[in-house]
């Protein structure tokens, strides 16, 4: 029975999110908060039509999986050498801005929830990254690429999907902390899990860009196989990586970056339009497995010192740090707060925390703390974007004051 209403439930979702998404791009409403809705009411505190064996271990998989597509994506969505030229701005925002932001979220866990060092460290770990599903609906589409600049919507795409795999260090060293392990750990699984992931990646992606151009060169691909060859190489990618112990995250999105490098022009063009279906439809069992999960008892035992850690998270996690880095990033007022408030917190915040939850870290609270934020990211970040995306715009007009 779970597995039925699971399948109607998330093809009648996909459906009409697809049907509908131009008059979704017109109002303040995405997918995953659709998705987040339905799995809440369906679920055990809902109308108890899904029942989810070892739910955090799947959405661990489901996530992962997702992350991976969402971010082959986002690698191809612009020319590699526009996404290079960002090459600084990108770097600070990937070393001293996701610290920062890891670091602001572990000071609210601690000063808010009183958790220990280690404790509030994995935390903000695992809240740091920006998510690359849930910013996809804000930069892509007519609406956006009308409303926001070209620099701004390339920024956040490639941070979202640079940051994702970047942070999975963080998270190991809080790990190796709660867990009093030694930082032995941290440098073979965190460190050099990247160097893998990264050398990995460029090998991967440079020799599905020939093995692409060469079947093009011949004829041997049909328009429709591009969008099938991408997808099978993500979870390529995603499997060689993972098994070679490395980041496999972040060798996903290397790998798209090598391989956009090495096919060009040929591939987002196009991967353009298919690229926003994949992540209008492929992300939704994620958050529809997210809204059955949700748990409601923790939050009311918890009560309001989480509500107001969560919300703290919303306002004080990245704007602060995007309002301190305004200037070497090149963005002026409505820039800043335009960029510093749309950062949202989704999947690859519950593919760490489930990381960390089959590393048998205390949940207690991590788990709790993490589903509150995304849910509420998912929320507050679904309805502001289509107003502020509007608001935004109009300080751009010449007009405007």
């Amino acid at each position: 029975m779970t597995l039925d209403a699971w399948l109607v439930t998330l093809g009648a979702l996909g459906a009409a999110v697809v049907l509908g998404s131009q008059a979704l791009r017109q109002i303040p409403l995405t997918g995953p908060l659709l998705a987040l809705g339905v799995g809440a009411a369906l679920g055990p505190e809902g109308l108890a039509v899904f029942r989810i064996p070892d739910g955090h271990a799947v959405l661990n998989t489901v996530s992962e999986i997702a992350m991976a597509i969402a971010l082959m994506a986002v690698a191809l969505r612009y020319p590699f050498s526009d996404v290079a030229k960002l090459a600084r701005p990108l770097t600070l925002l990937l070393t001293v801005g996701m610290v920062g932001m890891a670091a602001t979220v572990a000071l609210l866990a601690w000063g808010l929830l009183g958790l220990e060092p280690a404790h509030a460290w994995l935390l903000g770990a695992v809240l740091a990254p920006t998510d690359p599903v849930l910013s996809s609906s804000i930069v892509t589409g007519d609406p956006a690429e009308k409303d926001i600049p070209y620099r701004l919507r390339r920024l956040l795409s490639a941070e979202s999907g640079a940051n994702d795999g970047l942070a999975f260090p963080l998270v190991v060293l809080g790990v190796v902390l709660m867990r009093e392990e030694g930082l032995g750990r941290f440098i073979t699984e965190g460190l050099i899990g990247v160097a893998i992931a990264v050398v990995a990646g460029i090998a991967i992606g440079w020799a599905a860009g020939a093995l692409m151009l060469r079947s093009e060169e011949h004829q041997d691909i049909e328009d429709s196989g591009f969008f099938v060859f991408t997808l099978v190489l993500a979870l390529l990618a995603l499997g060689v990586v993972n098994m070679l112990k490395g980041d496999g995250i972040l060798g996903v999105f290397v790998t798209g970056l090598a391989y956009n490098r090495t096919v060009g022009a040929m591939t987002y063009d196009k991967e353009r339009e298919v690229e926003e279906g994949i992540n209008r439809v492929l992300v939704l069992p994620v958050f529809i497995l997210l809204g059955s999960l949700l748990p409601w008892l923790e939050w009311t035992e918890a009560g309001l010192p989480l509500v107001g850690f969560g919300v703290a998270v919303l306002f004080l996690r990245r704007l602060p740090v995007i309002a301190a880095l305004r200037r070497p990033l090149k963005l002026d007022a409505a820039d800043t707060l335009f960029y510093g408030w749309f950062g949202p917190i989704g999947v690859a915040a519950l593919f760490l925390v489930t990381f960390a939850i089959e590393e048998a870290v205390d949940d207690t609270v991590i788990w709790p703390a993490t589903a509150l934020v995304v849910a509420l990211s998912t929320v507050v970040h679904g309805l502001t974007g289509t107003p502020g995306r509007a608001a935004y715009a109009r300080t751009r007009q010449p007009n405007s004051s």
